[in-house]
C-alpha cells in the first residue's frame, strides 16, 4: 500500500476501510494545543470519550524553526506538551519522514498515525473530526450517551457543508489572511471580511432556539470549528492579527454567550483549551509580526463566567 501523500501534502486515508480497520489503541494522534485545526480533533476525541482508544502526543507551541514543531525532551519541560510517545522524536518532521522519507510538504498537526502499518493515515483536521465522530462507537459501553453524539448528523449535512463553505474561508482561515497580509489594502479587505462573517454568525446565534448555532440540542461540527477560532479571538487574534474593529465579548453579545456556554458547560471543551500554549505560540512564533516575542497579558478572564442570569 503506498504511503506517499498527494502533491498537496495531505494524507486522506479513512478509518473503517480494509487497510485501516477500527481497532482500539492501533492509532495515535499527534496534535498541538495551540492550533485551532488540531483543537477540532482534540475536542471530538474528548466529546466522544476516546482517550483510552486513541492516545495522543502533543508538540510544544514554540519554537518553530527549520525543523518544524518540536517535542519536549520530557513531559515536564513544557507543561501541557508531551514527548513523542511512539518514537521519542525531537521534531514532528521525523514522524512525517517515517511515513514518507521523501516528503517535501509542511509538517502540520493534527496527524493520525497507524502503529500497525507504521504510516500516516490522515493529516486533514476535518477528515479526522468526521472519522472520530462514529469510528469507535462500538467500543463505547452500551447505553453511553456518547454513542449518540453526532457532530455531523445526516439531516444537517447540507446545512453544515453550506456554513462550512463560507465560515472556513472568511473566518477560520480569514483571520490568517488578515493577520499575514503584506499590504494595507489586503489587510483592510480581509479584516472587513472577518467582521462581516462574525456579524452573520451573530445573527445565526441570535436566531437559534438552543445554545448551539444550528439550533441543535448538542454541539455540531459548526460549533466546534467556530469555538476553536473564537476562543482565540480576544485572547490573541485581536491584537496579534490587528482585528481591532470589535471584540467578541464587547461587540457580539450572542456569540459571547454562545462561547461561554461552549467553554463552561460542554464537557471536555474547557479542559482541552490551553491559553498558555495558544498565546505563546502566536506571540513567539511570528517574528515578522511580533519581533520581540513578548506575550501579552489578558484579557482577564480569558472567557467570562457563565452567570446565573444566563443559566435561566
Amino acid at each position: 500500500m503506498p504511503n506517499h501523500p498527494p502533491s498537496d501534502g495531505s494524507w486522506r486515508h479513512r478509518l473503517g476501510t480494509p487497510s485501516f480497520p477500527v481497532q482500539p489503541d492501533r492509532y495515535h494522534l499527534y496534535v498541538g494545543l495551540f492550533c485551532p485545526f488540531a483543537h477540532r480533533a482534540i475536542i471530538v476525541r474528548e466529546l466522544k470519550g476516546l482517550n483510552t482508544f486513541l492516545p495522543m502526543s502533543i508538540v510544544k507551541p514554540y519554537p518553530k524553526d527549520n525543523g518544524g514543531w518540536r517535542f519536549p525532551s520530557t513531559d515536564e519541560e513544557y507543561p501541557g506538551s508531551t514527548v513523542d510517545h511512539l518514537f521519542h522524536s525531537k521534531f514532528l518532521h521525523e514522524v512525517y519522514f517515517k511515513s514518507d522519507a521523501d516528503y517535501k510538504g509542511k509538517y502540520s498537526v493534527p496527524v493520525l498515525w497507524d502503529k500497525q502499518t507504521n504510516q500516516i493515515v490522515n493529516n486533514e483536521s476535518e477528515d479526522i473530526m468526521r472519522m472520530l465522530n462514529h469510528a469507535f462507537d462500538d467500543y463505547l459501553p452500551e447505553g453511553d450517551d456518547r454513542r449518540k453524539l453526532d457532530t455531523y448528523p445526516p439531516e444537517l449535512k447540507d446545512k453544515i457543508d453550506h456554513v462550512n463553505s463560507w465560515m472556513m474561508a472568511n473566518l477560520n482561515s480569514g483571520v490568517y489572511k488578515a493577520g499575514f497580509a503584506d499590504t494595507q489594502e489586503d489587510y483592510e479587505k480581509n479584516c472587513r471580511i472577518v467582521f462581516e462573517t462574525l456579524d452573520r454568525l451573530e445573527d445565526m446565534a441570535a436566531g437559534s432556539p438552543t445554545s448551539y448555532i444550528l439550533g441543535t440540542t448538542q454541539p455540531t461540527e459548526i460549533d466546534i470549528k467556530l469555538y476553536t477560532t473564537l476562543v482565540r479571538f480576544d485572547t490573541i487574534y485581536q491584537q496579534h492579527f490587528k482585528l481591532m474593529i470589535r471584540s467578541i465579548r464587547h461587540g457580539y453579545p450572542r456569540l459571547n454567550r454562545w462561547l461561554k456556554n461552549m467553554y463552561w458547560n460542554v464537557p471536555g471543551v474547557k479542559e482541552t483549551t490551553n491559553f498558555k500554549h495558544i498565546k505563546e505560540n502566536y506571540s513567539k512564533s511570528h517574528g515578522d509580526i511580533n519581533p520581540k516575542a513578548i506575550t501579552p497579558l489578558g484579557p482577564e478572564p480569558e472567557v467570562e463566567p457563565w452567570t446565573e442570569v444566563e443559566k435561566g
